[in-house]
Order: C-alpha cells, then structure tokens, then sequence
C-alpha cells in the first residue's frame, strides 16, 4: 500500500524510483497511487510528464513518450500535461516551468539519464519541481529518471566511468534500474564494482517493472511491483514487494 497517516504539514510528496514500465498498463495501479498522495496532499489531479532523457532522440520517439504518457493518464482518469523540455534553453522557459504548478504526480520518463541531469541541474525547471515536491507533489523517475533524481548518475553506456553529480532529491543513493536484464548474468562481486558509489551513497539495483518508494520520509522505503530492488553492500540480500528497506541500516553495511 502507498497511504500514508502523518502531518501533511511538515512532510514533503512522496517519491519514487522505478526499474522500467513508465506509462504501461503493468505500473497503472503504482502511478494511480502516486497520483492519489499527490491529490490527498490537496494537489490538482494533473499528471505532468517529461520525457528531457530522451531530448536527444528523433520526434518520432518524443511522440511515442508524448502518447505513452497520455494512455496512462487516460485508464488513469486523469489530466495528462506533457511538458516539451528536451534541452537545457527548454529548462529555462518559464512558460514550461508554470506548467509544472500544483501538479499530483511529477514524472521523468527513460533515456539518457546523463543528458537529463545536464539539461535540468540548477535551473528553473527543476527548482520549481523541487519546490511542488517540497510542497506536497508526487515525484517519480524512472530508468534515467530514476537515475537522475539520485545523488551520483552512472554512465550507462561506459559503467566503470566516473559518476557525474544527480539532481540529488535523494542524497545518499546511486540508482541501476533494469537490474535485472542487465545485471543479473553478472555475478554478485561484478556487480558491485561496476555500480561502486562514493562513500555514504549506497548503490541500489531495481528490477524491470519494479520500483521503491517514500511516502513518510528518505530513510524508510517501500519496493512494489514484480522483481526485486537490491542494495549492492555486504549483506547480499534483496527486496521483493512489500519489503521495507531502511537506507540507514543499508548504508552501515557498504
């Protein structure tokens, strides 16, 4: 379950991460929840998307992200706002960033989750996202989006390059979605050399179709979905849904 019974006053959106499946019908009753936190904390029913990650991709592919989204927010039953921000000028243009406003759910879809912090860091877009969060917005990443909202980014096409700086909605943790197509041939020792993090960041693995999510506060999660969410420490242990994970507790034992 995603509700939630704390003082709406002192508490900021929840926030979730997610492994794959943005808009498919298999994450619908996750995204719907979301959307319902958002609304509880008296946000408007309006569904933001933003599909920056795959700013560098044809029109083609804009368009698929553009349709995705507005099915989802359709079964959902509610108002789909595709925000047209692919670069870091767009990240600049108030009027997008006054789309952002009062919105329930704030969601980053998949692509490139380099070119997504690059375009977004420090600007006004992203401030004024932060800002719903702070004040009761849901906010959602997934695959790059995921990725970006954390505290370190790694280089998905080159994983032993040095991570780049994430937009940091959450300080301590190095997101690697799809863990389990790509990392799950890898032995486990591999594996945490390539997703290695900075010290008090703890690397986190989340399966396809899976995600982990805060609702009270940023030391305790939740997994939901259909794979596993693994922390790359020494416990060597794993998450399946309705697990809770205390980042705390996993950060003593990397």
């Amino acid at each position: 379950m995603l509700a939630r019974n704390i003082d709406w006053g002192l508490m900021p959106g929840a926030i979730a991460l997610v492994g794959s499946g943005e808009y498919l019908p298999i994450m619908e009753p996750f995204e719907a929840n979301l959307i319902q936190l958002g609304i509880d904390q008296g946000k408007s029913p309006r569904y933001v998307q933003l599909a920056t990650a795959a700013g560098k991709e044809s029109f083609a592919s804009l368009q698929r992200w553009r349709e995705l989204g507005e099915q989802q927010a359709n079964r959902i039953g509610i108002e789909p706002i595709f925000i047209e921000a692919f670069n870091r000028d767009d990240a600049h243009n108030l009027k997008l960033v006054e789309l952002i406003e009062d919105a329930a759910l704030i969601y980053f879809s998949g692509g490139d989750p380099i070119y997504l912090t690059q375009s977004l860091i420090n600007s006004p877009l992203i401030e004024r996202i932060r800002a719903n969060w702070e004040a009761g917005s849901s906010v959602a990443g997934c695959s790059a989006g995921a990725m970006a909202l954390a505290a370190e980014v790694a280089n998905p096409f080159k994983l032993t390059a040095t991570a780049t700086p994430g937009l940091k909605f959450v300080s301590n943790l190095k997101i690697l979605p799809h863990f389990d197509r790509y990392f799950g041939w890898i032995p486990t020792p591999m594996a945490k050399f390539l997703g290695k993090a900075s010290d008090g960041v703890l690397p986190v693995g989340i399966d396809e179709n899976t995600a982990m999510f805060a609702t009270t506060d940023l030391n305790q999660w939740e997994v939901w979905g259909f794979g596993k969410v693994q922390p790359l420490n020494q416990n060597d242990r794993f998450f399946t849904s309705g697990n809770k994970l205390v980042l705390n507790q996993e950060l003593d034992q990397h």
